[in-house]
Formats: C-alpha cells, sequence, structure tokens
C-alpha cells in the first residue's frame, strides 16, 4: 500500500495532478490523501455563508464541501478499486500542514500541481509547490505541469554533475518508477567547461552505472547554454522526455553552476513532470515496501 498525498485549491490545475497521479499509479494499492489548508485571509469573502458564522468556520465549511465534492468527482470521472481517498481540511500553512502529514501518515510522495511562466517573467516565485519542494526534506515531491497530459514515463532523465556520491537508498525512487514502466533513464551532466571528469567524478558516475544496473540507462553531457534549466529543456525536447528527477541538496551542482535557484526554475519552465528526491537520510519513505507493491504496466 502506498500513501500519497496531493494538497489541492480545488482549481483545475490541482485537478490535472490528481487525474496524473491517480493514472500513474492505476495499478499500485493507493489511498490518496487530498490535503485543503484555509487562513482567514483566503476565504473572507466566501459566498453562500451565513454571516454569523466565523471566518474559520466560514472558511472550514467550505473546504470540507469542496473536498467533498471533488472526493465524489473523482469516483465518478476517476474510480479505481485499489484506490481509496481520505480528506483533510486545516485552518494552517501549506508547509506546516504537509509536514505534519508526511510524518504522522507515513506518505511515500507528495503529488502537486505546478504553474508555468508568462514569457522571460516568473509571476509564480512565491508558489505553493516551490514552497513544498524546498522546505520538504523526508519525501519526495512530483511537481505536475499545468495541462500536462498522463503520458507514461518511458524515458526519464537524471539530471546530475557528479560531485555528490548518491547512495543507492536516495536513488531507489528513480529505479523503482524506472522499473514499473520499462523506462529508460538518461543521467544528464551539464558541462560548464571543456574539462575531463576528476578522480572524484568519475568514481561517483561509475558508482551510478552500478545502482542503475537494473534498468536501461545511459549518460549523455550537455554544454551549457546561458542557463542549465534551457539546456535541460532542450534535451528533454529533443529525446521526448517525460520525466526529469533531481536530487535535491544545499549546493547542488545546478545552483552553483547558474546561480540561481535550480528547483525553482526547472518547476517553473519544465513542461513536463519534475520528480525531486530527497537527499540520504530522507529518501526512503517512497521506496518502503516498493517490492511488496503491484507493478506498474507500460502503457
Amino acid at each position: 500500500m502506498k500513501n500519497i498525498l496531493i494538497p489541492t485549491d480545488f482549481s483545475e490545475n490541482a485537478w490535472n495532478a490528481i487525474q496524473y497521479a491517480v493514472e500513474l499509479f492505476k495499478e499500485v494499492n493507493c489511498t490518496f490523501y487530498l490535503l485543503n489548508v484555509y487562513t482567514p485571509a483566503i476565504f473572507q469573502s466566501v459566498e453562500g455563508i451565513p454571516a454569523d458564522i466565523g471566518i474559520e468556520d466560514a472558511s472550514k465549511v467550505f473546504s470540507l464541501s469542496e473536498l467533498e465534492r471533488l472526493t465524489s468527482r473523482i469516483q465518478k470521472e476517476l474510480f479505481n478499486s485499489n484506490h481509496t481517498y481520505k480528506s483533510i481540511t486545516s485552518f494552517q500553512f501549506l508547509v506546516s500542514e504537509v509536514k505534519a502529514i508526511v510524518e504522522k501518515e507515513k506518505i511515500d510522495l507528495i503529488v502537486m500541481g505546478t504553474k508555468g511562466a508568462t514569457g522571460a517573467t516568473e509571476v509564480f516565485l512565491g508558489s505553493n509547490t516551490v514552497r513544498v519542494i524546498k522546505s520538504v526534506k523526508d519525501c519526495p515531491v512530483l511537481a505536475i505541469p499545468e495541462g500536462s497530459d498522463f503520458i507514461a514515463p518511458s524515458e526519464i532523465a537524471f539530471a546530475t554533475d557528479f560531485n555528490r556520491f548518491y547512495s543507492k537508498n536516495e536513488l531507489q525512487p528513480l529505479i523503482d518508477l524506472a522499473k514499473s514502466f520499462d523506462a529508460t533513464i538518461r543521467i544528464v551532466y551539464v558541462q560548464q567547461q571543456d574539462w575531463p571528469l576528476t578522480d572524484e567524478q568519475q568514481f561517483n558516475l561509475n558508482m551510478l552505472h552500478k545502482y542503475l544496473d537494473e534498468v536501461k540507462h545511459y549518460q549523455h553531457t550537455l554544454t551549457k547554454s546561458d542557463s542549465v534549466s534551457k539546456s535541460l529543456k532542450f534535451f528533454t525536447e529533443e529525446l521526448d522526455i517525460y520525466l526529469l528527477a533531481m536530487l535535491h541538496y544545499k549546493h547542488s551542482f545546478i545552483e552553483r553552476l547558474t546561480r540561481e535557484p535550480i528547483v525553482k526554475r526547472v518547476a517553473f519552465h519544465t513542461q513536463i513532470p519534475f520528480l525531486v528526491i530527497p537527499e540520504l537520510g530522507m529518501s526512503s519513505a517512497f521506496s518502503r515496501n516498493m517490492e511488496k507493491d503491484t507493478r506498474v504496466e507500460k502503457i
């Protein structure tokens, strides 16, 4: 049994993330936790709520009502006997509540919708998705771009600079996903300078090959353009990559190369799902009891 947390604000973007998650795990026994958080600032003008009800109470009534309607829609349009749903409403900030639920319910994966950018200007720098990606340290996050239809991830890109040693446990979410869909993993190295790999980088690369021996994988070296995010975007488009994965740790290579918060940048600009894996000691949740789960068939 897998436990999947899906925060929702009842938007079509959030609905799209639900659809993607349900399809991704259609052959797996899952409990989906649908979370809606509210604060007075957000719901001060809730319509249809009696005036004598306090702001917090009115917001809770609205949240519970919408969660009930959402669950009914899921059962009607996305019914799957392998899946059960639990609704959570909370008068709390999103990140705080997500952290609490991850720990309490032993969440394996967080799935969230994320909006893109308009032109060259990032207009959602304060997005909830990015806040969760940056703040939650003990559970992988799968960000689903706005309007992204589900496509079985037969090609997965894993971006790295080989400067950090990756453990097998850290890579397990990536390996499990690749095995589930019989996918090919593309190890992507964005090269800053035309220099050979150091001994340390070569060792880490060799270990990656060893850990990924269970799945089909290839190595690719990219020359950085004006930004790493653009290099990755061009690569994923050229090879029809259906999912981009990255390990999130302090001072990761892409942050150093571009001097920009790459998790933000990629989350906003990628048009494909983006899997963010926590570093060592924080990534075991997603792989818990994976071998006991039903294999997800390639579509």
